[in-house]
């Protein structure tokens, strides 16, 4: 196969007899789909089966895409972050059910005394957006937009409808665990995932990986329909506007997009700024549902609560019909994931991290040409489609 991907654009890595499909699928969108660059990976039984990467890293200076390389992979977060949440409802030192504010005292203020960790994790808190908004420099320093949420009243009455916590969600989620914890969860997971699993996945980039990022590229302008969907979805004033961006503190930066940015990934957003590649996106997940070399993250009982849905309905915030575990996106119409019962999350742009644990399979794509859409990017539809196939 290795000559096979050579002579097809420069793709580099491996895939085992049978699944050939993903390896062509991932030639096609650079040759259809606008890539610039990306990885994807592929592991089922607990066994890689597919490793690719190919493309440019940087744009502007052409320098090319490694298996090295990584990239912010935007709300594919979220999947970690549920992951973190989960190990400690596992270990029970957290129970979905409880109130948040058992375990953060200070969140019980202005109504929220009686929001469940569920409810929290599900998107259904009311807590979509700062008010007041907050600076740049104060939502990097984390713990001003923390004290905020905890103060602030709820948008809607928690647990009477969802609308997507964008970026607040990380935040939340990631208190909740420091509370349980004392670990930040960039820590937690360092400690509990990504170094028991060797992954390159971080939660606050350090320093010294910088070298490995590769530069986002913006998404092309959307017209017509699209434009249209983007305006409802996000344009100024609306609840998807303030919720995607935090009223405009997460978005241009020093010049440039926040995440382009050594401040916007460094600091904890773990809703949004998590760095890594397609092949410990795939590794993650896999360990999740299975047994990877040796280490497994959840048993199948954690597994099937944190998948069952708790909502699924029209979106406060994103206007379609969005499904939700407790941190996991679901498979529905606008979220596809192949079937029910597969879970994971999707990252602006593009970005995939999913599992389908009855096929044992667990996927990863990631890229640094950022999509038009909000979630079930052409790009990442036809990888998974392909691996499907292959089973």
């Amino acid at each position: 196969m290795t000559d096979h991907l050579a002579a097809n654009g420069g793709v580099q890595g491996h895939v085992s007899d049978g699944f050939e499909a993903v390896a062509d699928a991932f030639v096609a969108n650079f040759a259809e789909r606008n890539e610039t660059g990306a990885s994807t990976c592929l592991y089922v039984g607990g066994e890689q089966v597919v490793d690719l990467w190919g493309g440019t890293a940087n744009h502007r200076t052409d320098a090319p895409w490694t298996q090295d390389s990584v990239i912010v992979v935007y709300s594919s977060t979220k999947g970690a972050t549920a992951i973190c949440v989960a190990m400690l409802a596992e270990a029970g030192r957290l129970v979905y059910e409880a109130k948040v504010a058992d375990y953060w005292p200070e969140f019980a203020a202005a109504g929220k005394g009686e929001v469940t960790v569920a409810q929290l994790m599900s998107h259904q808190a009311g807590l979509i957006f700062v008010d007041p908004p907050l600076r740049t420099e104060q939502v990097l320093a984390v713990e001003p937009v923390v004290a905020a949420l905890a103060a602030q009243p709820p948008l809607w009455e928690p647990g009477t409808t969802h609308g997507y916590h964008a970026l607040t969600y990380g935040w939340l989620a990631g208190e909740l665990v420091r509370r349980i914890d004392g670990r930040s969860v960039g820590t937690f997971f360092a400690d509990e995932v990504a170094g028991p699993l060797g992954l390159s996945f971080w939660i606050g980039l350090p320093k010294e990986h910088e070298p490995r990022v590769a530069w986002l590229r913006g998404a092309p302008a959307p017209t017509g329909d699209d434009l249209d969907l983007m305006r409802k979805i996000a344009g100024r004033g609306t609840n998807g506007g303030r919720a995607l961006s935090l009223d405009g503190a997460v978005g241009a930066f020093q010049g440039d997009m926040i995440f382009n940015t050594r401040a916007g990934r460094a600091t904890e957003m773990p809703a949004a700024n998590g760095v890594t590649n397609a092949a410990s996106l795939a590794r993650m997940y896999a360990a999740t549902i299975g047994d990877v070399d040796g280490v497994r993250l959840l048993s199948p009982a954690t597994v099937d609560v944190a998948r069952a849905e708790q909502v699924h309905g029209p979106d406060e915030s994103l206007v379609l019909s969005t499904r939700f575990g407790l941190g996991f996106m679901l498979h529905n119409d606008e979220l596809h994931f192949g079937r029910d019962g597969c879970f994971g999350h999707y990252g602006a742009g593009g970005s995939l991290g999913c599992a389908d644990p009855e096929a044992e399979m667990a996927f990863g794509y990631v890229m640094n040409q950022m999509g038009g859409g909000i979630a079930s990017d052409p790009r990442a539809v036809s990888l998974l489609e392909a691996a499907r196939g292959c089973l």
